[in-house]
């Protein structure tokens, strides 16, 4: 049995501003109050202490939304976030060229050509300027587009007769000639021919993923790895080996949906695992992303008008997937950008109801584009808006050209998601935003940019400081199912705390100041800044 005493704490942001001190048992709490009270009902037991030496203590932090490997690797890969030009990301490839022996891969993530001046991309031809003895590989911020020189064409064995896939395409130029674009699956060939990182690797970033994320003060996250891991098994073992090394950290593992199989296989319930690792609903994609025009639109994209994006399933596709996972009594996590794409998952939602008892709820994940009706046919299932609110800093004011201001009444709208009264959960997606829910919780409130000073973008979806910080605990608690156990400081609950150097819920500003002193995991101290 372990008892901690957790002291010397501030508690206002949970609305306890007199009590400053938290008893734990068993990673349970058992207690609320002073310091000195409750270590006077301690008496004549042997306790372990912990000092929180005045630090702001929060609800334990969890993002609903990662890809917790690919952002352990991506903080080894060549990374463009912030960069401003087509020029800045050519001379990092040439830079990393130099380092990198010929004919080895150059892999990198996270531009975006709409932050640049002008809004442009690299062409094939400016990437084989950089480097001809390397294969070139870049994601886009969206992860749902991508870049390659001819080199990695050329691996891949795409050519300009290569026809497009039904649910993905490359992009060419007037005479039909490539231009180094790639959209959704057609990544596919590109994917098959890179050399695949062994389970040391595999494990490496999982690893890198959860320190970062406990620095961050995340004490969770719920991820989609299977497509990286390869193997349900592979992701299992991974993270009980982490554990059995002294790593304290929780996930929600949700399962790409070409894993049922061997989710039936292994005899896998949804909801079932421990207190350290448990799984999820069944994950799957109807589009793309705005960014690259891949989501799918029931009108025309306003800037693009030949294209309304991209179905990555079909109705009956759709419908089957998600009659495949209720046969297994698992609830479905569906990514939808688009109000096309969004009318689609609703009706495969529909099709096949969640039964009434099952252990978790279904997600409609992302919500960017929708409208009146499909806001209410939400509130009719029973399903959790699996919502990004830092996609806000990072898509607007361009958004806005795209979908055109017909669109813009239900656009990232969190705030009307809230009013009629369906649970929203906070996630980041990293890697392909910032994994800090510090910066998602600001743009929910500010809907701008750190640093920009104006009213906010559609600022009638602006969210409270208190409903931004819910997002990230017990509206990621609900997602999981797990709203009677976690995303509150409260007797009964696990103890799970995010402790920071600061107040953040009277001023948004404080949330790009706060600073991480110690993420608390089931009563144990799993990351300090000291």
């Amino acid at each position: 049995m372990t008892l901690t005493l957790f002291k010397n704490g501030n508690l206002s942001a949970i609305g306890r501003p007199e009590e400053d001190a938290v008893l734990v048992e068993n990673g349970i709490i058992t207690a609320i109050g002073k310091s000195k009270e409750l270590s006077l009902q301690l008496s004549g037991r042997e306790y372990a202490v912990t000092d929180w030496d005045g630090g702001h203590v929060l609800p334990g932090l969890v993002d609903a939304h990662v890809h917790l490997g690919m952002h352990g690797m991506k903080l080894d890969m060549l990374d463009f976030t912030g960069m401003t030009s087509k020029e800045e990301m050519l001379q990092a490839i040439a830079k990393r060229a130099k380092l990198t022996p010929p004919g080895e891969w150059i892999l990198g993530l996270n531009w975006n050509e709409n932050e640049f001046q002008p809004a442009a991309a690299p062409h094939m031809s400016e990437l084989d300027a950089v480097t001809e003895q390397h294969p070139v590989f870049l994601t886009r911020t969206c992860f749902h587009a991508f870049l390659g020189n001819s080199e990695a064409f050329r691996r891949a064995g795409v050519t300009a007769s290569t026809p497009d896939f039904a649910s993905g395409a490359y992009g060419r130029d007037s005479e039909g000639k490539l231009t180094g674009w790639i959209y959704e699956d057609a990544v596919q060939p590109f994917n098959a021919v890179q050399p695949a990182p062994d389970y040391a690797a595999l494990k490496k970033a999982v690893r890198s993923g959860i320190n970062d994320a406990l620095s961050l003060g995340l004490t969770a996250v719920h991820t989609e790895d299977l497509r990286l891991l390869g193997s349900v098994e592979t992701m299992l073992r991974i993270h009980r080996e982490l554990r059995e090394e002294g790593l304290f950290f929780r996930t929600h593992q949700l399962l790409y949906y070409p894993f049922l199989q061997e989710v039936e296989k292994l005899g896998l319930a949804a909801g079932s695992g421990d207190k350290w690792l448990r799984l999820g609903a069944v994950k799957l994609f109807a589009d793309g992303a705005i960014g690259g025009r891949t989501a799918l639109l029931e009108q025309p994209y306003s800037d693009a008008p030949e294209t309304s994006g991209i179905a990555i399933h079909t109705q009956e596709g759709l419908n089957e997937i998600v009659r495949a996972a209720r046969r297994l009594s698992y609830p479905v996590a569906v990514h939808a950008i688009g109000d096309a794409a969004a009318r689609m998952t609703l009706e495969a939602m529909e099709h096949v109801r969640l039964p009434l008892d099952a252990a978790l709820p279904d997600r409609f994940i992302h919500a960017q584009v929708l409208n009146h009706s499909l806001v209410e046919q939400m509130r009719s299932l029973r399903l959790i808006a699996d919502i990004q609110p830092r996609f806000v800093a990072s898509d607007f004011p361009w958004v806005l050209d795209r979908v055109g201001p017909a669109r813009t009444e239900y656009l990232y709208a969190w705030a009307k998601l809230l009013q009629a009264g369906i649970t929203c959960a906070g996630g980041s997606d990293a890697p392909i935003e910032p994994l800090s829910p510090f910066l998602g919780m600001h743009a929910a409130v500010t809907r701008s940019k750190p640093g920009e000073r104006h009213a906010g973008y559609l600022p009638e979806e602006k969210l409270s400081l208190g409903q931004a910080l819910r997002l990230f605990t017990e509206g990621s608690a609900a997602a999981a199912g797990e709203e009677r156990e976690r995303g509150r400081i409260t007797t009964g609950y696990h103890a799970d705390f995010t402790v920071l150097d600061r107040g953040i819920m009277t001023d948004a500003d404080e949330l790009l100041r706060a600073k991480v002193r110690m993420t608390v995991v089931n009563g144990i101290a799993a990351y300090s800044a000291d």
